[in-house]
């Protein structure tokens, strides 16, 4: 039997969408109010409220709060800044936004919010969509909006319409500001113009950012069926299964949630863990000339043999199992032939191991190099220390610190555990990032490798001063990046972290709780997003909170 919502917590409703201010609307002499309840099962069912006075809209919320369930999630918001707009004003405004998804405002086809939308509501449903020409990172998005998916929805929640919504003359559009409780506790909503917009406030970013690592390996784990190959990802808002699947982010996302795993202690998922790696031993990789390499649809990628490797050590160092090391060894014995007589590496070959690619991607240099350093500590193999070292000398001489790449970051540190006084690797790990600061710092998407570099920097300059190479530090702002630590760290979680106060408005909410998305990719989730978003969160709240 549900619990209905406490008294005092509706109170508390009351009071916190009071503290929001500016709820009455001269301009109409009105109060629009909006409700949006899940029963965490079914998308939020959204009511809004259009009253003379914040009494009587009150009366209305709590009518339907009084019917609620104690552990239901709960969105209030006060409708704001409402702008009557043209159709061809209104359209043209959402053609010109760049990137899908990232209107931000409501919408409504008539003046008293009968067929009002809120962004969510939109976002939730795929409402607006793209054009057919639009790819990610190349061009504009150029929107529109589906009426085949508006009108259904509208005539779902609302019953008959008071106009026809695909031809008024105006529409209008509007922000809320509003609050959000989950039945435990009240959030403010942020109301900043950012990607932030809209979901809570953090007031304790330990415990929160906790939270959602734990969630996120919840949700990842879930994602591996029983023979160990993982559901790949969800296009929510569609309600669509990817069907395809990448070899290498299989292991990659094993990777993550290894790290995951040690964060939450739940130690009985590691068996999980193990049948999944041998699901890709057994499916996805092949076996020539004594060495194993991931074969993804016919191509052996240097990324591919970087991961294979970091995984499997990963495995062992966590479990102290050791029954994949053959495996692991064999996987070592891949690298050289990926590495030309100059030392340069190429990145993909045919299964022949004859050359099918000699650049892909910046990734794998700095992964294998982390492959490596990490199979190294695991061995103490010196052949696998003097692959290490060639291959950084190599970056180094040819100067990949202006690539600003994650995993060399990673790799450099990583190196350092090795080669502590390296003061050429040192410098290049600290390119790496500076050059890049500034756009860190004013990326709007949520760009997990973004943390994932600034993690593995930060943890770079306290080696460096550990080991008295202060000197390498002092053409670079130390005080600038802990500052993009920090910030990126939140950002990410309050805008890529399926929290309830976005996942409700999604065809099954709870589904999705621990997952990580682009919102400029119809709010996508896969395995890989989770990995980054996990990976980087981990290390942050290590290396923050922990020490």
């Amino acid at each position: 039997m549900n619990v209905q919502l406490q008294r005092m917590v509706i109170n508390q409703l009351k009071q916190s969408i009071r503290k929001v201010g500016d709820l009455y609307d001269p301009s109409t002499q009105t109060v629009t109010l909006v409700l949006s309840v899940s029963d965490r099962q079914q998308r939020a069912k959204v009511d809004f409220i259009q009253r003379p006075t914040f009494s009587q809209a009150w009366r209305a919320v709590a009518e339907i709060l009084a019917q609620t369930a104690q552990n239901a999630w709960v969105r209030l918001e006060s409708v704001q800044s409402v702008q009557k707009l043209t159709r061809t004003q209104f359209e043209k405004r959402l053609a010109s936004v760049e990137r899908m998804n990232y209107w931000r405002d409501g919408v409504s086809f008539d003046e008293h919010f009968e067929t009002a939308l809120l962004e969510m509501e939109i976002n939730g449903q795929a409402m607006f969509r793209p054009s057919k020409g639009h790819r990610i990172g190349r061009n504009g998005a150029k929107s529109w909006v589906d009426y085949q998916r508006v009108v259904p929805y509208l005539k779902r929640r609302n019953g008959e319409l008071p106009v026809d919504v695909t031809q008024t003359e105006n529409i209008w559009t509007f922000t809320t500001v509003g609050i959000f409780t989950t039945g435990a506790k009240v959030w403010q909503l942020a109301d900043t113009e950012t990607c932030a917009k809209g979901i809570r406030v953090l007031t304790d970013p330990q415990a929160e950012i906790k939270q959602v690592i734990d969630d996120g390996e919840r949700f990842l784990i879930n994602q591996l069926k029983p023979d160990g190959k993982f559901v790949y990802g969800y296009y929510p808002s569609r309600q669509r299964v990817l069907t395809g699947y990448n070899c290498v982010r299989h292991f990659s996302s094993l990777y993550a949630l290894l790290e995951a795993i040690e964060f939450t202690e739940r130690t009985e998922d590691y068996q999980k863990v193990k049948q999944a790696i041998q699901w890709g031993l057994d499916n996805v990789t092949i076996e020539v000339n004594g060495a194993v390499f991931i074969n993804d649809n016919g191509e052996l990628k240097l990324g591919g043999q970087a991961l294979l490797m970091l995984t499997l050590s990963k495995y062992q160092e966590v479990t102290g199992d050791d029954s994949f090391l053959p495996i692991l060894m064999k996987a070592f014995q891949g690298v050289p032939y990926f590495r030309e007589p100059s030392g340069k590496l190429v990145h993909v070959l045919n299964p022949d191991l004859t050359l099918k690619a000699a650049y892909r991607i910046i990734y794998y240099e700095g992964e294998v190099v982390f492959g490596l350093a990490r199979l190294y500590e695991l061995t103490k193999n010196e052949d696998v220390l003097a692959l290490v070292k060639q291959i950084l000398d190599f970056m180094v001489a040819n100067n990949y610190g202006r690539y600003h790449d994650h995993w060399i970051s990673y790799a450099i540190n990583e190196a350092l555990q090795v080669f502590p006084n390296n003061r050429d690797y040192m410098a290049l790990g600290l390119k790496n990032v500076f050059i890049h600061l500034k756009f860190i710092e004013e990326r709007e998407t949520t760009y997990p490798t973004l943390l994932e570099l600034v993690d593995a920097a930060v943890k770079m300059t306290d080696m460096v001063k550990a080991t008295g190479n202060d000197d390498l530090l002092a053409p670079y702002n130390l005080r600038r990046l802990r500052q993009a630590l920090k910030y990126r760290a939140e950002y990410e979680v309050t805008t890529g972290s399926y929290l309830p106060e976005i996942a409700m408005y999604l065809y099954a909410p709870a589904k999705f709780i621990g997952g990580f998305y682009a919102r400029h990719d119809s709010f996508r989730t896969r395995i890989d997003d989770c990995e980054h978003f996990l990976s980087g969160l981990i290390n942050y709240y290590n290396y923050t909170y922990r020490r």
